[in-house]
């Protein structure tokens, strides 16, 4: 009869089954944490028991970095002050012939009893939500009816016009952005003056002149600027840069192509500017009597 002496160590279930066993816990954790959230404390409290180790362990790492890039943002800092001096000598040089010319322009003005140039007021808002649809380009920022904006109001930023507030609520105000498919913006040719009109096409990135005659003064790289007809957009606000002008004779209108001169997706903040006001009303023309009863009488 043989015998065989106990094992030194106590082995316990085989391999096998401990691999089957841990698998099965493991899926009735996953379950448990993803239908009744029973592990979200518990991972809090690990959390912020490991948080001084991490922040201990990232420690030296991070010192490391922020020393390395102390001198490359010493030369940054030193190229852009260099070049913001630079910048601010050339404006003021602008600055100082603007003045002189608005206040010729305003003498001019009062010479032929024209009607005095709007300054709109601003202010500076912050963009919190763009729109779920893909297919509608606007955006919601922070400023509503408590801080005076209006519905129609138009939307700047430093290159030029982003859009027309859309709808106002207490404290915070939806804008629809030039190149919605809604927006239909009075425009005028910088060169040349040459009024026109400019619809959003749903996307960024591009809009689109519509009816324009195909022998129109229009040409590649024009400044496209607010007409201010209409009293909506005050006048003279960069609005978008012609792209490509297609001109068939087949068809009466030509197809113009633009970009958006400002940062329509691109900036963060934007300033609202003030309604214009004052403009009187749009004559209504008088109802023509029915061809049909003038001839009876």
């Amino acid at each position: 009869m043989e015998y065989s002496p106990p094992p030194f160590f106590k082995r316990g279930p085989n391999l096998i089954t401990r691999l089957a066993l841990f698998s099965l816990c493991s899926l009735v954790l996953l379950f448990a944490d993803a239908r009744f959230r029973y592990m979200e404390d518990i991972r809090g409290i690990v959390g912020a028991v490991l948080y001084p180790l991490q922040e201990l362990a990232d420690t030296p790492a991070r010192i490391g970095q922020r020393f390395s890039q102390y001198f490359v943002l010493q030369s940054v800092l030193q190229h852009e002050n260099a070049d913001l001096k630079r910048q601010a000598f050339v404006n003021a040089g602008l600055l100082q012939r603007q003045e002189a010319l608005a206040a010729e322009n305003e003498n001019l003005r009062e010479l032929l009893n024209l009607r005095p140039r709007f300054e709109p007021l601003a202010q500076v808002a912050s963009i919190l939500y763009t729109a779920r649809d893909p297919f509608v380009r606007q955006v919601v920022v922070d400023k509503g009816a408590t801080d005076g904006v209006r519905r129609g109001a138009p939307v700047i930023d430093t290159l030029g016009l982003v859009g027309q507030v859309h709808r106002v609520y207490p404290w915070a105000s939806e804008v629809a952005l030039i190149t919605d498919r809604e927006q239909v913006i009075p425009v005028q040719v910088v060169r040349n003056g040459l009024r026109a009109v400019i619809f959003g096409l749903g996307y960024d990135g591009a809009l689109e002149a519509r009816f324009m005659p195909v022998n129109a003064d229009i040409e590649r790289g024009d400044l496209l600027v607010t007409s201010g007809i209409g009293g909506v957009y005050p006048a003279g606000l960069p609005v978008a840069f012609v792209d490509n002008v297609e001109r068939n004779a087949a068809y009466p209108f030509a197809r113009i192509m633009t970009r958006p001169a400002s940062g329509v997706g691109s900036h963060r903040h934007v300033m609202v500017l003030e309604t214009a006001g004052g403009y009187p009303e749009r004559p209504v023309a008088p109802l023509q009597p029915d061809r049909g009863r003038r001839r009876a009488n």
